[in-house]
């Protein structure tokens, strides 16, 4: 980033004609001419910046004297090398060059076409590299060449002109405000992929890994020395690894977390709470946080019982920066993060009666004005949520669309939805620029999961008497390598005992399997690895309820595909080969680390739940001949529940009845049908037990929103799988077909998406077909 770029129009114009590349018939002085090394010791020592040592000067051709200045020159991005070791201090600097440098001191938001060179004869004869430069020089009304429309700028500059142009340059640039460029870095929703490693697969991978965003890391550092790095949340939960550290190699006290070990060694200077950092309850997360040497924030959320802030509600930071004279100043930067108020229904058994959680825009709101009275020069949004949309509803999930129009915010870091911005994003929203990153003006990065991207916002400051304004922003993201070639060994090895005991430990065998299991199709036919869960829920679930007023009500149980090419990736399914089940294979079916639930509801409940759950489909039209794809993208896969232990169709001829967010939109609707118990319609108003998670028992699902009894177990999902495998020993991952399609009209042309590898398994005489490329990756199946 080019630096002190404030200069008048006027002064440089004056400056050039002085020095003969602008105006007419002016001559250089005869005299021999400067050298580069002259000209940058002339230059640096009249604007009068502070030195450093010149160590870090690695040219060969430069004498210690001259290092200090060369330095400098360079960190102010002014001039380069000839080459990485030669910098030729020696060689004469042309007006070409000369010009070249005084350029890159304005400041200027301006592009323009070479075509304004060539107005110019000798145009031809400028540089390739430069040429961007000069044309910048044209276009800002600066270079006007001589009478003759010629520029010379191959001649070489004489002393004379050096110092006619660095004396009026100079006076502007002394009397000139600071500029400070200020980089703000973002990661989020890493969950605890920290080693670039997949525990499921049991192998290495260079798709994920914060091991591997280290390295974006400490390159964009190198790029603008004022830097300031925060975490955007769901950090410590996610993958067998913070299983481990939760369940097996439990925290003690005193230990630090793996995550806020490497987040201390790549000196983060902050971060905000994510949704799963309370899925294993509060304890446990203060025993993480109370040993990182970096500050959490929260704005949203209150002890239940005193109503005060339960985190900090912002911090202040002190940042030290260098502005664009050289000299040291001292910025204050305001940090407030807030997570969706709905962990009070996902964690409810941990969270219910210890903590409230405000509305996220109302919080995020009053933490700025108190920053702002504190004397916050910036302020930046630790926002782990969505999007949304541009209408405020309290206590909404998704809000960082709507925290851009907080008046004094100047930069969000976002997360949650696992997508990246800068990117494509809802239509709907206006005022978002794609390729500046912002939306309402506001710099925003969603950097992805999992240490997939780097968000990278830069600021430019100016100082206006006491206080700073933001001038100018630009966000991007930046992706990690797809080779190992980015990955830091200095992170890995940190991590080290944690890892090899994570994977010792997913490899622990538990029984076997007598066929592969996938979720290549989970969503269009009733599926194996969706069954071997509901079967495992169910066995709980009648232990549980044995000796209780429930044990004589039929049970069902519910579950959805995790892992079904979830927000667009292609490699996104389970796949455990026949023979061996090891944990790792268990935790590859159940991803998340949630506890077993259950709730009594009723036969039109569950028909409600249904209909939900329905909603992954898209409406299929008879009418139409041309292809039609079934699997709605905007409805996330696990929110597609399966019920075992009833029968039904899905007919997609008709219209969904509730929309993704469990709203109802078609109320007469009914694409559930033949829905049975016991081989006979269900009985609307039979009362059943549903076995489920927390997430789903405290959700307001239709159907399950009307239970009468919810419990919540403390055991999780994923150990009742565990031992329902090892109380089977040998499992049959077969699906017991309790659901289908209603028959497709004939002629339809119905399509659907997944993985390119599901070819491999399906059945000569299956119903779904392979066709050819999908989107992003994917394959194209069609469906009959």
């Amino acid at each position: 980033m080019h630096m002190w770029k404030k200069v008048s129009a006027s002064v440089l114009a004056l400056s050039l004609a002085t020095s003969g590349v602008a105006g007419a018939g002016l001559a250089a002085p005869k005299d021999s001419g400067v050298t580069r090394g002259e000209f940058v010791k002339e230059l640096i020592e009249q604007m009068g910046v502070e030195l450093g040592t010149g160590k870090s000067v690695k040219f060969t051709d430069v004498p210690a004297s001259l290092k200090p200045y060369i330095e400098k020159a360079i960190e102010l991005k002014l001039i380069e090398g000839k080459t990485p070791t030669k910098f030729a201090p020696n060689d004469k600097i042309t007006r070409e060059h000369a010009f070249v440098i005084t350029t890159r001191g304005i400041e200027s938001d301006k592009s323009f076409s070479e075509d304004v060179l060539k107005q110019f004869k000798d145009s031809n004869k400028i540089g390739k590299s430069s040429r961007d430069e000069l044309s910048k020089a044209v276009g800002l009304g600066l270079l006007k060449g001589h009478t003759n429309k010629t520029i010379n700028p191959q001649n070489i500059i004489s002393k004379h002109e050096m110092q006619k142009v660095l004396e009026r340059f100079l006076q502007e640039f002394k009397n000139s405000q600071p500029l400070v460029s200020l980089r703000i870095l973002g990661t989020s929703d890493i969950h605890t992929n920290i080693v670039n490693y997949d525990y499921y697969k049991d192998v290495e991978t260079q798709g994920l890994g914060l091991a591997k965003t280290a390295t974006l890391i400490k390159q964009a550092r190198k790029e603008v020395s004022n830097t300031l790095l925060f975490d955007n949340g769901d950090s410590i939960q996610g993958t067998p690894l913070g299983s481990y550290k939760q369940a097996v190699d439990k925290l003690e006290d005193g230990e630090e977390h793996p995550s806020v070990t490497v987040m201390e060694l790549l000196g983060y200077d902050g971060a905000t709470l994510g949704n799963h950092e309370f899925n294993y309850g509060l304890d446990y997360l203060d025993e993480v946080m109370d040993d990182a040497d970096f500050p959490y924030v929260n704005a949203n959320i209150r002890d239940a019982k005193t109503g005060n802030f339960k985190y900090d509600p912002f911090v202040m930071i002190e940042k030290d920066v260098v502005d664009s004279k050289g000299k040291k100043s001292t910025i204050q930067v305001g940090v407030t993060g807030i997570v969706p108020p709905q962990i009070l229904k996902w964690d409810k058994s941990h969270l219910e009666g210890k903590v409230t959680v405000d509305d996220s825009v109302k919080a995020v709101e009053s933490a700025v004005a108190q920053m702002e009275k504190a004397g916050a020069d910036v302020i930046v949004v630790l926002s782990h949520s969505g999007f949304g949309d541009a209408t405020h509803e309290e206590g909404e999930e998704d809000v960082t669309y709507l925290l851009s129009k907080v008046k004094g915010v100047d930069a969000i870091i976002t997360g949650h939805a696992h997508s990246v911005f800068p990117g494509k994003v809802n239509a709907a929203l206006t005022n978002v620029d794609v390729e500046k990153g912002t939306m309402n003006g506001v710099p925003i990065v969603m950097p992805g999961k999992y240490g997939s991207h780097l968000g990278v916002i830069d600021l430019k400051l100016k100082q206006k008497g006491k206080e700073w304004d933001v001038v100018s922003s630009q966000a991007e993201v930046r992706a990690i390598a797809k080779d190992a070639s980015d990955v830091d060994a200095s992170i890995v090895k940190a991590v080290k005992d944690a890892h090899e005991g994570t994977i010792k430990y997913v490899r622990q065998a538990v029984g076997e399997t007598t066929a592969d299991i996938h979720s290549y199709f989970s969503q269009v036919q009733d599926d194996p690895s969706i069954q071997i869960v509901t079967d495992a829920q169910k066995a709980y679930v009648q232990n549980k309820i044995k000796g209780t007023a429930n044990e004589n009500l039929a049970v069902l149980s519910a579950g959805a595909p995790f892992k079904a090419g979830t927000r667009s990736d292609p490699d996104y399914y389970t796949f455990v080969p026949k023979g061996e089940l090891a944990i790792k294979n268990v935790a590859d079916l159940y991803l998340y680390d949630n506890t077993l639930a259950i709730l009594k509801v009723t036969g039109a409940d569950v028909k409600e739940w249904l209909e939900m759950s329905a909603g992954q489909f898209n409406q299929i039209d008879p009418a139409k001949t041309g292809e039609q794809q079934l699997i709605n993208t905007d409805f996330r896969s696990y929110n597609y529940d399966v019920i075992d232990g009833v029968t039904y169709e899905i007919d997609v001829t008709q219209p969904a009845k509730y929309d993704p967010d469990g709203n109802l939109v078609n109320e007469k609707a009914s694409r559930i049908v033949n829905l049975q118990f016991d081989g006979k319609p269900i009985n609307p108003k039979q009362e059943f037990i549903v076995a489920t998670n927390n997430y789903r028992a405290n959700g307001t699902f239709p159907g399950v929103r009307n239970n009468t009894y919810v419990e919540v177990y403390p055991d999780e999902n994923r150990q009742a799988i565990i031992d329902y495998i090892l109380e089977e020993k040998t499992i049959d991952p077969s699906a017991d077909g309790n659901w289908k399609f209603a028959k497709l009209p004939a002629g339809t042309n119905v399509v659907f998406e997944s993985s390119k590898k599901a070819v491999d398994v399906l059945p000569a005489d299956s119903n779904i077909k392979f066709i050819g490329e999908g989107t992003d990756g994917f394959g194209k199946y069609s469906l009959k």
